[in-house]
């Protein structure tokens, strides 16, 4: 399993969550026409993204290297490899071993998973050391649950609760719902920042992960930002397609422009 970062700069990839619910054939193929060399792999309900032979022949057949593992932890995911964050970790980290992914993207505990909480804090220091795995922890947002009587599913994050987590990934589009300022974030975090999901936020206090050039966040600045900061992780695409899931020209053509957009910005790794 891969443990270093790209020497030359950030690797620019696109994850297969932009095509929930499609074939995952259809995901890779997209990604690739687009001109991505890279992919990162959302684990959904899709026994496809969980299969490691299945990966590497998309991989191979399309030209595209697996960078990082998605475990399953959204709402929507989160019977999938059963409901212990720990065992979900544990799974991605093999099928990251098994595909060469150098990364597996994880969510923070919940409110009222205190065993999972306690394991990011003693045990996920040492896992890198350990097992050669790097887990990153995503930054979140307040989430209110339907009918629940106000009850949140993560609390307010701050960037000095993001600095806890040895390896962070920090998405954009969540920072702009929690007012968490990506800016600040990059130049406190440091090396600990390892992978970035970019998309815009139309600003309305809802996770839209817009392309690019739409929304509220500046986001060419941020990647001049990453730039002048030395990063050397994954930039990986994480858009909301559903509106062009239906038109393949406009995938295609969303996909490419998002591309450029970072590449004007970027160096490129060797």
């Amino acid at each position: 399993m891969e443990s270093e970062l790209h020497p030359h700069g950030p690797s620019l990839i696109c994850s297969t969550a932009a095509f929930f619910g499609r074939p995952l054939g259809d995901a890779f193929g997209h990604i690739a026409e687009a001109g991505f060399g890279g992919v990162e792999v959302m684990v959904t309900r899709d026994p496809a993204t969980q299969r490691a032979p299945v990966l590497r022949d998309l991989s191979r057949e399309h030209g595209l290297a697996i960078r990082a593992i998605h475990a399953p932890f959204l709402l929507m995911t989160r019977t999938v490899w059963g409901t212990d964050p720990i065992g979900k970790i544990d799974r991605a980290v093999e099928l990251a071993r098994e595909t060469g992914a150098a990364l597996v993207v994880v969510h923070p505990p919940y409110r009222w998973q205190t065993e999972y909480r306690r394991w990011v804090d003693e045990r996920l220091p040492d896992l890198a050391r350990d097992t050669g795995a790097r887990v990153g922890v995503e930054n979140m947002f307040p989430v209110r649950w339907r009918g629940g009587r106000g009850v949140r599913l993560h609390a307010r994050q701050s960037i000095s609760d993001l600095e806890r987590y040895p390896h962070v990934v920090l998405d954009t589009s969540h920072a702009a719902v929690a007012g968490l300022d990506p800016f600040e974030a990059v130049r406190r975090l440091g090396d600990r920042l390892v992978h970035v999901h970019l998309s815009n936020n139309a600003g309305r206090g809802w996770d839209s992960h817009l392309p690019l050039d739409q929304g509220i966040l500046p986001i060419p600045e941020l990647l001049d930002l990453l730039r002048t900061e030395g990063f050397s992780g994954n930039v990986s695409l994480e858009l909301d397609l559903r509106r062009y899931l239906e038109d393949d020209d406009a995938i295609r053509r969303v996909l490419a422009s998002n591309l450029a957009i970072c590449r004007d910005r970027l160096p490129q790794p060797v």
